[in-house]
């Protein structure tokens, strides 16, 4: 069974769409047959990695999100035999789903905050702790609603850290820094000008950069003004590997919010985007993270106080570790898979 994927990707929207969508693709593969992407060139640099673990990449010539495109897509999965199409984008819109919908397709839509003023597709995936039934009261009878962190999609690489368990030691020393895979406001680099104002001996941090962040070499040459190691990754392929190593992280409060969830590891949030205020509320109310706010309203004093704060207390980061634990069991794609199949249960 063929499975066709559309989610794009660029400096401005970051790769979280993608990304999940390749943890989706994953299960699949693994289980059921050949995943097709269709992408935007900007997306590309990607690309290589979905490639490299046999999917096929197609790129779209139609503008993305219109209904060229959606007309592009379903062409392609007719051709392909096709029985499920996955669509992941805020510019898709409801006239892009009653297209694909006409072509007598079943599809999947991810969506995380009800953007769309209807919903046409056979199931709409919202894995947020934030998702709730009110967000799609304008959606077809048939329309099925999977939501809630039971369905969180985590790539492969996470799938064997199932039943991992953190040690928080009173003191911590190895922090990640990790805006998402764009961040087009270099949010990264007011981290970084935080970690200048701390001094904390034996602080290591390592930087995740992804492909579409535009301020690589800045963030280079910022990393060299600090007193303590720093490291630059980017494109990372081994961030479980990562986030074990690491004692606290400063992220965006996007779906790597879920990842860090899973691996039980103390956050501060830092909210890039209106669709990230409403987890990153929820999991500092739960405490399984603190949330900082709006980036541009926090400077990086602010920053340096809550980092300093929190490498200091040993206490409060294993209390975010409890709190963090059943949250995201790392089943969710399998969970997914299972409905697009029709071998659930329910």
């Amino acid at each position: 069974m063929n499975l066709v994927i559309r989610a794009d990707a660029s400096s401005q929207i970051g790769t979280g769409h993608l990304m999940r969508c390749f943890a989706l693709a994953q299960t699949w593969q693994r289980n059921e047959g050949k995943v097709v992407f269709c992408i935007n060139d900007k997306a590309s640099v990607l690309a290589s990695r979905f490639i490299s673990q046999s999917m096929q990449v197609v790129y779209l010539k139609s503008s993305p999100g219109s209904n060229e495109d959606a007309q592009e897509i379903s062409n392609l999965a007719q051709q392909l035999n096709c029985q499920w199409v996955v669509v992941d984008g805020y510019h898709f819109q409801a006239e892009y789903q009653q297209i694909i919908k006409d072509y007598g397709l079943k599809f999947l839509f991810v969506d995380d905050y009800g953007h769309a003023k209807h919903y046409y597709a056979d199931i709409v995936l919202n894995q947020n702790i934030s998702a709730h039934e009110s967000l799609y009261r304008n959606r077809e009878p048939y329309t099925q609603l999977l939501l809630g962190t039971c369905y969180t999609l985590l790539r492969q690489e996470f799938w064997q850290w199932q039943g991992w368990q953190r040690i928080n030691p009173p003191i911590a020393t190895k922090l990640i820094i990790t805006m998402g895979g764009a961040d087009p406001d270099n949010v990264t680099l007011k981290v970084i000008e935080g970690l200048q104002l701390i001094s904390v001996e034996e602080l290591e941090v390592v930087v995740v950069v992804g492909g579409n962040n535009p301020h690589y070499e800045q963030l280079k040459l910022a990393s060299q003004a600090l007193q303590f190691p720093i490291r630059i990754e980017r494109n990372v392929t081994n961030m479980p590997e990562l986030m074990a190593w690491a004692d606290l992280v400063v992220t965006a409060g996007g779906s790597t919010c879920w990842e860090l969830a899973f691996m039980g590891l103390p956050s501060l949030i830092l909210i890039l985007a209106e669709n990230q205020q409403a987890i990153a509320q929820k999991l500092n109310a739960m405490g399984v993270a603190r949330n900082l706010g709006w980036h541009k309203d926090i400077s990086a004093i602010n920053i340096a106080d809550a980092v300093s704060q929190l490498l200091t207390s040993n206490k409060t980061r294993l209390d975010m570790t409890k709190c963090s634990l059943g949250l995201v069991d790392g089943k969710g794609a399998a969970r997914v898979v299972m409905f697009l199949t029709g071998k659930n249960s329910t």
